[in-house]
């Protein structure tokens, strides 16, 4: 690694991911003051441990040529799928009731540590079939390459981490340059399909999966749900332009508002720091997908730009949803805000994620 490399080290991306991830700490403490759950007690001390971890990751991965990664992909393959096969027979149960979890001494969940291997794996994949785009067959291998991983995930089961890694597929396919002949050929096929799939996708889902969508499509069918849906409303809408000021809000101290650390924290968000907050806080993640974007657009290779493609669609697509399902526009999946919710695996998956946009960063085409 030579000084000049360091010199185009994106500073102003590292500033607002340090930014958004101190805010985390301070609004995850917000949600939890004056708990009493152990459980609850540690998630400050666990997500600063783990932000620590996650930004020596981030100057890991920005050291480390993301090349290299690229030549190791066959193994991280490998090493991804035997993680997520242990969930299978060694998981536990997560909060959500998900079996996602496989205890080391410390909780972590494999399928965010799959999220970014399988941006290089498939990134990588893309990049050496770039002149065959136009096969139909590249498509359905690129497919076959994610869908496995995807499975296992899906069986958890989480949906929410399945529909994350299809939104990836989609999008780094589509920018290796994916075929307008492919997608109305693979509407066709999911239009044709969907009598049959749906049916099938809906029975393999657990019920609370299934509750979850019927509760946003249908409010009022389940009580308990419909609850939850509308405190984080109100939450919302009590914090006004400004907001109560922070830990002051009535909704968030007292406790009407539920899983306020992880998937409702945007409410917590708005009703203490209000409209100006929240768009600050959308600000801050916009600014670091363009800037993680523009990586894509100055890198040397493909492969670097498949990468940060990956990262950025993550970022986006959980962030869009996380702040949806708070605004009652979309179910609720259990994904988190990206640098905010209570999660130390989802925080130290992003930071490296981060990592490895600054790696391709680095390396860019001198302009």
């Amino acid at each position: 690694m030579t000084q000049g490399s360091w010199r185009q080290f994106d500073w102003l991306l590292l500033g607002a991911t340090i930014i958004l991830t101190v805010f985390g700490i301070l609004m995850i403490r917000s949600a939890t003051l004056g708990a009493i759950d152990p459980d609850l007690i540690n998630r400050v001390p666990d997500q600063i441990r783990f932000s620590i971890l996650g930004l020596l990751v981030l100057f890991g991965l920005a050291t480390l040529d993301y090349r290299l990664l690229g030549g190791l992909h066959q193994w991280l393959y490998i090493f991804m799928i035997v993680l997520l096969l242990l969930v299978q027979f060694f998981g536990v149960e997560g909060d959500g009731g998900a079996q996602s979890w496989l205890n080391i001494g410390i909780r972590i969940q494999p399928s965010e540590i799959a999220k970014v291997l399988i941006i290089i794996t498939l990134g990588m994949f893309l990049a050496r079939n770039w002149e065959k785009m136009g096969e139909l067959s590249t498509i359905i291998k690129s497919g076959i390459h994610i869908g496995i991983p995807t499975a296992l995930i899906f069986i958890q089961p989480d949906l929410g981490m399945t529909i994350v890694f299809a939104v990836m597929w989609i999008v780094m396919v589509w920018a290796s340059g994916l075929r307008l002949k492919h997608i109305a050929t693979f509407l066709l096929i999911v239009a044709i399909s969907a009598p049959v799939t749906i049916p099938v996708v809906w029975s393999q889902m657990e019920g609370y999966q299934r509750q979850r969508i019927t509760s946003f499509l249908f409010p009022e069918s389940d009580r308990d749900a419909y609850y939850n849906i509308l405190q984080a409303r109100i939450t919302i809408g009590s914090g006004g332009l400004l907001g109560k000021g922070y830990a002051q809000g009535p909704q968030n101290t007292g406790r009407f508002l539920r899983v306020r650390h992880t998937d409702f924290i945007f409410a917590v968000i708005a009703e203490e720091f209000g409209f100006v907050g929240g768009v600050t806080v959308m600000g801050l993640i916009g600014f670091v997908i363009f800037r993680i974007l523009r990586g894509a657009r100055l890198a040397p290779d493909p492969f670097g730009s498949l990468v940060c493609y990956g990262v950025a669609t993550f970022i986006f697509f959980q962030t869009m949803v996380s702040i949806g399902m708070n605004l009652t526009l979309m179910p609720v999946t259990g994904l988190t805000l990206p640098f905010i919710s209570s999660g130390g695996t989802s925080l130290l998956s992003t930071l490296a994620g981060i990592g490895l946009a600054q790696s391709v960063i680095m390396r860019r085409r001198r302009i």
